[in-house]
């Protein structure tokens, strides 16, 4: 087994308290570096874990997990735990993964997942929706679909989502969120496997003024997942396309570093909008 096997990784940095007497990673932890993976990999799909199953109509359940120690990790490694579904038979599903300090192969392993009504746990055909999209993205294939058009082709996504994140998740008043802008912007939208929409955002372009990102908002369940990017980048292009040459937005303060890593610079002082935090963020294009 070697990284160039996956196409996932998930990273993570040992804590003192998964070291044993002996001053290695205790070996039971290894079983929850993987199963933390996991949940990473269904990040890296797009995919809410919960709210995809139960549209599905079933449940992933474990039925067997073994691993093989070749090395140990230390305080304070860090660690690479590659993840990749290796075989999908008719209800269960094989995971593979390892563990890999740089190029170093610690700890290898498998899981085996069987697919099941979650009610009488029996198991069930693995979807054909999951199947494709599990083969899929092991072959390299895109998880996203980000869609960019007007308010009237993608209101309905767009507006599930601000209203999720901004006035429900962070408690902005509705009357705030809305405006006449939405009306003459240009929307982007993305959108999982199926059907989903994940994150949104919008652009505002106006004459003699640098064109306007902003309403980025994206599904908790799966931020700091690239989703958000994909989003933003979507909506660089869309300006660039139209000609702008510079690109501000009102980045909330906890999103600074988000926008720093896209290209964007802090433009003037700290600022309170809707009662948070923002700071005016500009990029040259």
């Amino acid at each position: 087994m070697n990284r160039q096997e996956f196409r996932f990784f998930d990273r993570l940095r040992v804590r003192w308290a998964e070291i044993d007497a002996q001053k290695i990673v205790f070996n039971g932890h290894y079983l929850m570096y993987f199963d933390t993976a996991m949940t990473a990999y269904w990040r890296a799909l797009a995919l809410p874990y919960a709210e995809t199953m139960e549209s599905l109509g079933g449940d992933l359940y474990v039925r067997k997990a073994t691993l093989e120690y070749h090395a140990s990790a230390r305080q304070d490694d860090v660690l690479d735990v590659g993840m990749r579904c290796a075989r999908i038979g008719t209800s269960s599903m094989l995971f593979a993964g390892g563990v890999f300090r740089q190029d170093e192969l610690l700890v290898s392993g498998e899981i085996v997942y069987v697919f099941a009504d979650p009610d009488t746990q029996t198991s069930k055909p693995v979807p054909d929706p999951l199947r494709k999209l599990l083969l899929g993205f092991e072959a390299g294939e895109a998880v996203l679909d980000v869609r960019t058009g007007s308010w009237d082709e993608l209101a309905q996504a767009a507006r599930a989502l601000r209203e999720q994140v901004f006035v429900a998740e962070q408690k902005i008043p509705a009357a705030l969120e809305w405006d006449a802008a939405d009306a003459d912007a240009v929307h982007a939208v993305a959108f999982n496997r199926f059907g989903v929409p994940l994150a949104t955002g919008r652009l505002i372009m106006r004459q003699g003024a640098p064109a306007q990102i902003g309403r980025m908002a994206t599904s908790r369940l799966v931020r700091s997942g690239g989703v958000g990017r994909q989003v933003l980048d979507a909506l660089i292009a869309a300006a660039r396309s139209r000609g702008a040459r510079e690109l501000m937005l009102n980045a909330q303060t906890s999103a600074r570093n988000f926008y720093l890593r896209a290209g964007f610079s802090p433009h003037g002082e700290v600022f309170e909008e809707a009662g948070i935090a923002h700071i005016e963020m500009r990029r040259i294009l």
